[in-house]
């Protein structure tokens, strides 16, 4: 039997209970769960029976939360490899939902609920949202994609379950998106953060002062996004805008969520959840502190429960702040599978988003280009400008400042073209930040 869950039932008294509980208490809490999961698997799953008997652990071999370093690794290939159904731990006819990610090989990466699942999943995103300032009572209008995707129906769920008002438009018709915002007058938003920015162009487009909206709280996940990003939107619309984490593999948004109070960081509900950082070269684990990949073991979850899944998420764990019994992850700007190599060097888009955010010029929307020259990989940033800085020739001076600051603070040497506002393709959900035009099989 799983886990009796700690899904928030009393939020609108304040922090539930694993929120005010120490950090030994968290762990303790951790041991026994983890236990469980661990025997769950190795029980119901033959593809996890399979992975820890060829390791030569066993559940029984977890006596501390540091023991789970002895457990293999899942990665996303190991999902697909199941497709569609083996790793489900329940009978078929338990599970309550289905959802799935999309993938480049053409069959989604398929994840399962049973009801105490869902129930768990409303609870933590209501937890969430009550860590981003949003109340019982307001109005919140989600604008995540609605379907196999789990950030729209995860976040409408936990907006319910925390006594809001939901209105759920989904992603696109950004013009409908701005009338009724304007109409409804919602008090929170939830959103991918570049899709925020096309919102943003919407409210410029009709002509309305984004200042003057009702939106007052933002909750933005779903991809990489800076604070530049962030002071960019709060200064646009007057709100306070966090970060919530989450992946499909591993229940989907509310896995973490930053404070309002602190905007430090995202507290990790580890009362669900046991966050590693590793090595993503060697999978050795680092100490907290310490950048690497994120790795996440689910505790409670039934129809799907999660080993030690490798999210190619790259940030730090650090100690809790506004919830002090839960570990922060720091906000995380890139991943390992989204990194360009360009002549030996590193680069994430999320630093070249960080250096147009600087910039007084730049509206926020950009494109890497990757392409070949001869025998030289060369990268292109396509970025826009500010209708009201655009000179009809490109503002080459300040593209010239981005090239030599790109060099200076990443050391590539780029090229950087300035485009009138309105012009690079938009996001309606995640952004597609890299379009690499380089020849294949090269």
């Amino acid at each position: 039997m799983a886990p009796t869950s700690t899904a928030p039932d009393s939020l609108k008294n304040g922090l539930d209970a694993a929120e005010r509980a120490s950090r030994d208490e968290i762990q303790a809490l951790q041991l026994q769960r983890l236990s469980w999961t661990l025997n769950h698997v190795y029980a119901n799953v033959p593809f996890y029976k399979a992975k820890f008997d060829a390791a030569g652990v066993h559940p029984s071999d977890l006596k501390t939360l540091s023991d789970i370093a002895k457990f293999p690794f899942t990665v996303k290939t190991d999902l697909r490899d199941t497709y569609p159904f083996g790793l489900i731990a329940v009978p078929r006819e338990k599970v309550a939902r289905i959802h799935g990610s999309s993938g480049t090989t053409g069959k989604p990466v398929v994840v399962a609920y049973t009801q105490a699942d869902i129930d768990m999943w409303a609870g933590l995103v209501a937890r969430s949202l009550r860590a981003a300032g949003i109340r019982p009572g307001m109005m919140v209008h989600v604008a995540y994609g609605y379907g196999l995707f789990t950030g729209g129906l995860g976040a409408h769920y936990g907006a319910e379950r925390l006594g809001c008002t939901v209105v759920p438009i989904s992603g696109g018709m950004t013009d409908r998106q701005v009338q009724l915002i304007e109409d409804f007058k919602p008090d929170a938003i939830l959103v991918t953060p570049s899709y925020m920015l096309t919102i943003l162009d919407g409210f410029a487009k009709a002509g309305l002062d984004p200042r003057k909206s009702s939106l007052r709280f933002g909750v933005f996940g779903a991809e990489p996004w800076t604070n530049a990003m962030r002071a960019e939107i709060e200064r646009s619309f007057a709100m306070d805008a966090t970060d919530i984490y989450g992946l499909s593999e591993v229940m989907g948004p509310g896995v973490a969520q930053e404070c309002v109070e602190t905007k430090d960081g995202l507290h990790i509900w580890e009362d669900h959840f046991l966050a590693e950082v590793i090595d993503p070269e060697t999978g050795a684990v680092l100490p907290d502190g310490e950048k690497g990949e994120l790795v996440f073991t689910s505790l409670t979850k039934e129809a799907f429960p999660i080993i030690r899944y490798r999210t190619r998420d790259l940030t730090r764990l650090l100690p809790g702040t506004a919830r002090p019994g839960m570990r922060r992850m720091e906000k995380v700007t890139g991943r390992s599978d989204d990194m360009i190599i360009l002549r030996g060097v590193n680069v994430f888009p999320t630093q070249i988003e960080e250096i147009l955010l600087k910039t007084e010029w730049s509206a926020g929307h950009f494109v890497i280009e990757l392409i070949r020259e001869g025998r030289m990989d060369e990268m292109v940033v396509k970025a826009e400008a500010r209708p009201d800085h655009w000179d009809g020739a490109g503002l080459r001076h300040h593209a010239d400042r981005v090239m030599i600051h790109v060099k200076e603070t990443i050391g590539i040497t780029t090229h950087v073209e300035i485009h009138p506002h309105g012009t690079l393709e938009r996001s309606e959900g995640k952004s597609r930040r890299v379009i690499d035009k380089r020849p294949k099989g090269e």
